[in-house]
């Protein structure tokens, strides 16, 4: 049991009356009297104490409290935990439970019994844990590791998420189902680890290190469903502890249930109450993003609806501008052409046809009046003005330019004919002449390329080749990987000597 903080008793005026009156005169105090002043003397003795100890006795009334006696192998107290310390205890204690209390040294006045009013109740060996759980997050805090300043906000999009818990735990199945309904686009990359026992918080330390090492993912849950504290001790573990703020990858620490608070949770950049509270902060809900959706599909639509309207009334404006410049382009363009039809008509052929008929019946009448010959002359004048009118009519001024346009078109196709006929002869002759002097028309005729094997020089001499050398003869089609059995040389026939055949081509 650990020792109780020590204070001063405090000198109650139960105690001050004994020191200073006889024993004739003490005064007679009531039992309510005499047990209120026990109490407040024992409460104002002792500071809070851990005691451990075996359950028995133990009662759980409507009322929500609990009352049991703590007892050893030689003492036993009543204790009393009442309603709003015991729900923070995950486990209803049973008779023969040992744990180990924090609690308040006090009596209970209606029946002048001693007791402890708890505080805090954990299981088993949880009492040494709580303290090195205090220790090393005194520890860690100093280090400025909890501080929120250091702590990396999560990304703004989370495509990829990493899930270090055990591969059979009811976390994994929990987020999987957050994720599945909320987000199933979301990939999910699970890298096993133990998540209770002695061997756990290595594996922790070394599935986040594999996840920073191997993976790229956005975001990183560590975690597991909930338990005692035994259970959820390796997320109390210093290395646990440091890898999580030594990961590269933002962090959310999801362990037990919302009242379980862990080293991991302090430390993370994140923390999730749950494994499906982390499951949904990583993921976006589908009905939220549809309703935003939506919400952008009919903002769009009014601000098209109000676009074409604009469009529509700046149409309407322009169609009426048009119809006002065809208007008086319209009117202008009649104006103009009445002003030529006037001009028309004034060396229009009938209006000259009719003054020379006005000016025959002058020269008629006149004529009349002269002898035959002048009227000899005035008929030869009048065939000559005739004539030129007849030339100098509209209907042959177009008759003669028709028969000049297509005189010009004759000679333009007839040009065309000769200027193509000249380019495929040319193109033929060109043609000829470039495959009379490539090299695989040659070989198709039956010659081949020899070449030296391995270093693919073109042989152009008997002495480049050795007996027992290998070539490479090259065909029209194909190509032979040949022996020399013989190097002869020929002085009647060498290369580049008039036989036609060019370097290293010998006719097949």
């Amino acid at each position: 049991m650990s020792r109780p903080g020590r204070t001063r008793p405090a000198e109650s005026a139960f105690t001050q009356t004994v020191d200073t009156m006889p024993d004739t005169q003490l005064p007679a105090l009531t039992v309510s009297a005499l047990n209120r002043e026990v109490r407040q003397l024992l409460e104002r003795s002792f500071d809070r104490v851990w005691v451990s100890g075996e359950i028995s006795n133990f009662s759980a009334p409507s009322s929500g409290h609990w009352y049991f006696t703590l007892k050893d192998d030689k003492a036993q107290v009543r204790c009393a935990m009442f309603r709003g310390a015991n729900l923070r205890v995950r486990t209803r204690p049973r008779n023969g439970d040992q744990v180990s209390v924090l609690a308040k040294v006090s009596l209970y006045e209606g029946r002048g019994e001693f007791q402890l009013v708890v505080e805090r109740l954990t299981l088993g060996g949880e009492g040494v844990l709580q303290a090195r759980y205090e220790a090393l997050k005194a520890k860690l805090a100093a280090e400025g590791l909890f501080d929120p300043t250091r702590k990396r906000p999560l990304p703004a999009a989370i495509r990829h998420v990493g899930v270090v818990t055990s591969p059979t735990g009811a976390a994994i199945h929990d987020i999987l189902t957050v994720i599945r309904r909320r987000w199933p686009l979301l990939r999910v990359t699970l890298i096993p680890a133990a998540v209770q026992g002695e061997a756990a918080a290595g594996q922790i330390v070394a599935a986040i290190e594999q996840a920073n090492r191997l993976t790229d993912c956005d975001v990183l849950i560590v975690g597991r469903g909930g338990g005692s504290l035994e259970d959820l001790w390796p997320f109390n573990e210093e290395g646990v502890a440091r890898a999580l703020v030594a990961s590269r990858i933002p962090v959310i620490s999801a362990v037990g249930h919302e009242v379980d608070v862990t080293i991991s949770d302090l430390v993370a950049d994140e923390r999730a109450p749950t494994p499906t509270a982390a499951a949904e902060r990583v993921t976006p809900d589908r009905m939220e993003i549809l309703q935003r959706l939506q919400g952008w599909e009919h903002r769009l639509e009014r601000a098209l609806r109000t676009r074409l309207q604009a469009s529509a009334q700046k149409l309407d404006e322009l169609d009426l501008r048009m119809h006002r410049a065809l208007a008086g382009h319209l009117q202008h363009s009649r104006t103009r052409t009445a002003h030529l039809t006037q001009r028309l008509q004034a060396q229009h052929p009938k209006r000259r046809l009719a003054l020379a008929r006005e000016r025959l019946d002058v020269l008629t009448r006149r004529l009349f009046a002269q002898p035959e010959i002048l009227l000899r002359q005035r008929q030869h004048r009048l065939e000559q003005l005739s004539a030129r009118l007849h030339h100098a009519s509209p209907q042959m001024l177009v008759i003669h330019h028709a028969r000049h346009c297509q005189a010009l078109e004759q000679r333009l196709h007839a040009a065309a004919r000769e200027h193509l006929h000249t380019a495929r002869t040319r193109f033929a002759g060109i043609l000829g002449r470039f495959n009379s002097t490539n090299p695989l028309a040659i070989l198709e005729r039956g010659y081949a390329v020899v070449e030296t094997l391995p270093d693919r020089q073109v042989v152009k001499h008997a002495d480049q080749v050795q007996p027992g050398d290998q070539v490479r003869a090259r065909l029209g089609r194909g190509h032979l990987i040949c022996t020399v059995n013989e190097s002869v040389f020929d002085e009647e026939v060498r290369p580049g000597r008039g036989d036609g055949l060019g370097p290293g081509l010998l006719p097949g």
